[in-house]
């Protein structure tokens, strides 16, 4: 027996037969029942939900000799047997992709002058009407208008927008509707029983949701599954057959992502692309899911889910525990994804990015993300974080041992204040937090003939009634800046603005109850964060005092060496400044600044960026053999 695809053989024949379009064929069978034909149709919708089928039962039932009393075609008189046997004269279809010049059209006009011979009227249904050229839309315009009373018009098309508006506006226009998940499934599940073929209905739902609401491309997936399974439909072979992913890879993601294992997302991410899915094609699917998911937190929009009753309990079941703010913002990022994708030319990170993202949209501001922006990434390794934490105290420990005992190897310069004379410049005024004004007798107890301000630094008035901002008391994580209340922390607002001579006293550290340890990597930072504060008000000093590397000495005494006595005069001339911002930084009132210049030994050369390279690759092993296998030279 001759093979014929399900597509073919269980295409319907009657209006009732049809699915998923209810209201159209009803439209058409009480318009057959009255007898109130239109000369011209045009059935528009996506492919494969039946628009040509129906135009084919209408031809039949409106030539019908019998018709019943639903408007359906008896399936018994002559022209009904003509018309299922495929040997009907009053019938024309016409490819409109394959014909589609003016000639073609000149043909079928010359067939319109030709009566019915069997039956009441002449159909001629032109299939994929919009591929007609310009030219055969127009000669075609005339006769579309007033062609003679035997003759009905069925146009069908996929792409109703091009067609030209005079054509459109000579038709009545029946919109098809793209076929829902569960009519498809039923119509399956109808042709498997009639096939004998047993089936899992999670097998019928994937096959459906593929179909993507075209029944035509349902059947045709429907019979190369079960060539596949051999006439068992079971969910896990439609899934190897089809190669699509299955739907638990997106479960396993949310509840990854909800308690935050970035690591566990990326390893199942790597397993899905090893497998040979495309990055784009699991965010589409993670999109898809996410979606439905947020459908059904809701019981009112429960019914948009178009899946099995299975997949709709595991869908109910997952929303509760995911918050509507996380789904809300894992939509944001796919759809970010989504629209980025084809640009990137690292598509495999833009996933990975986009699912880290995802997967830390429920975690909790890290406290060491300090003043960084709220987008940056958290830490994706907390039990690393934790050890560096812990590395990092210890550190702390043996310097805070190390240190005791220890004696000042070199003598000190002095930074007291000087006579404060015409000819003297006092000492700078200690460096205070943003918004804290200087002390009004602080210019009225300046000598005469005292500058204002320090050479290189600006002279902007502070506002007096600013009101003084409070450090906070608590060292901060390494990482963390402290925070002085909503103001920024740079090096001019900590100078309060105006430079003004002042006294000793004026000088003194303001949280000297702080007594907070730190480490030789926490005064390296905070010195280095100091300098980059500083480039705006004085850019010449700040870039040499970037080379300088301070050193914890006898805790918490610091010493800084310099390779030259006027960079020295210059850090001794804001010396309170400095002692003051790192008290506020490091949480250590009691810290001291000792100055020295540095001796013979300990000057060392300015390199160039090609003899720092050198040193590190001799330094490090790794460095070298990375260069060699790279074939990498510098710049």
């Amino acid at each position: 027996m001759e093979y014929i695809v399900s597509a073919r053989k269980y295409r319907p024949m009657t209006f009732s037969s049809v699915v998923g379009q209810s209201a159209l064929t009803t439209t058409l069978k009480n318009a057959v029942k009255s007898g109130k034909l239109a000369h011209a149709f045009l059935f528009c919708g996506p492919r494969g939900v039946g628009k040509t089928t129906c135009a084919r039962i209408f031809a039949k039932t409106i030539n019908c000799e019998n018709v019943t009393a639903d408007g359906e075609a008896c399936n018994e008189c002559e022209s009904c047997k003509a018309f299922n046997e495929q040997r009907s004269l009053n019938i024309f279809e016409l490819d409109a992709a394959s014909n589609n010049s003016v000639d073609n059209i000149k043909t079928l006009m010359e067939q319109t002058r030709i009566p019915p011979q069997l039956g009441r009227y002449k159909v001629f249904i032109i299939d994929e009407v919009h591929m007609l050229s310009a030219a055969a839309f127009n000669a075609f315009l005339k006769t579309l208008e007033e062609p003679p009373s035997y003759v009905i018009f069925i146009l069908a098309t996929t792409e109703k927008h091009k067609i030209l508006p005079t054509i459109i506006s000579r038709c009545q226009i029946y919109d098809f509707e793209r076929m829902d998940v569960p009519h498809i499934v039923g119509h399956l599940k109808m042709v498997a029983e009639r096939e004998g073929i047993s089936y899992e209905e999670e097998a019928l739902n994937l096959i459906a949701e593929k179909a993507d609401g075209g029944m035509r491309d349902a059947l045709s997936i429907f019979d190369q599954s079960v060539s596949f399974c051999g006439g068992n439909l079971s969910y896990e072979k439609v899934v190897s057959n089809l190669n699509v992913l299955e739907s638990d890879n997106y479960f396993n993601l949310v509840d990854l992502s909800l308690e935050n294992k970035v690591a566990d997302v990326m390893l199942l991410l790597n397993r899905i692309i090893s497998n040979g899915f495309d990055g784009g094609q699991l965010i589409n699917g993670l999109a898809s899911h996410i979606r439905n998911v947020l459908m059904a937190k809701d019981p009112s929009t429960l019914p948009l889910l178009e899946v099995s009753e299975r997949q709709r309990g595991k869908y109910q079941e997952q929303a509760q525990k995911c918050p509507a703010k996380f789904l809300y913002q894992a939509l944001r990022y796919c759809n970010e994804c989504d629209i980025n994708y084809r640009q990137s030319s690292n598509k495999r990170l833009l996933v990975e990015l986009t699912l880290i993202e995802i997967a830390q949209a429920t975690q909790e501001d890290d406290a060491s993300a300090g003043a960084r922006p709220r987008k940056s990434l958290k830490s994706l390794f907390k039990k690393l974080a934790a050890l560096s934490q812990q590395k990092a105290a210890s550190q702390v420990a043996a310097t805070e041992g190390n240190t005791q005992g220890r004696t000042q190897a070199a003598p000190t310069v002095s930074a007291a204040p000087q006579p404060e004379t015409a000819s003297t410049t006092p000492s700078a005024a200690s460096i205070t937090p943003a918004g804290t004004a200087p002390s009004p007798s602080a210019a009225s107890t300046a000598p005469a003939g005292t500058p204002a301000t320090s050479p290189g630094i600006s002279s902007t008035p502070a506002d007096p009634t600013s009101p003084a901002v409070a450090p906070p008391h608590r060292r901060p994580i390494s990482g963390q800046r402290p925070r002085l209340g909503n103001n920024s922390l740079s090096f001019r607002n900590l100078m309060g603005g105006q430079q003004t001579a002042t006294s000793p006293e004026e000088q003194e550290v303001t949280n000297k109850d702080e007594q907070n340890t730190f480490d030789a990597a926490d005064l390296q930072r905070e010195w280095m964060g100091m300098c980059n504060r500083m480039v705006a008000s004085m850019p010449g000093l700040a870039s040499r005092m970037k080379n300088i590397t301070p050193e914890i000495t006898d805790f918490p005494n610091i010493e800084l060496v310099v390779d030259n006595r006027q960079l020295m005069d210059e850090i001794i001339r804001i010396k309170g400044r400095i002692r003051k911002t790192m008290a506020i930084y490091l949480h250590n009132g009691n810290i001291d600044f000792n100055i020295r210049l540095a001796e013979g030994e300990e000057l060392k050369p300015m390199l160039t960026r090609k003899e720092i390279f050198d040193k590190m690759r001799q330094d490090n092993e790794a460095i070298e053999k990375l260069r060699s296998l790279l074939d990498l030279e510098l710049a």
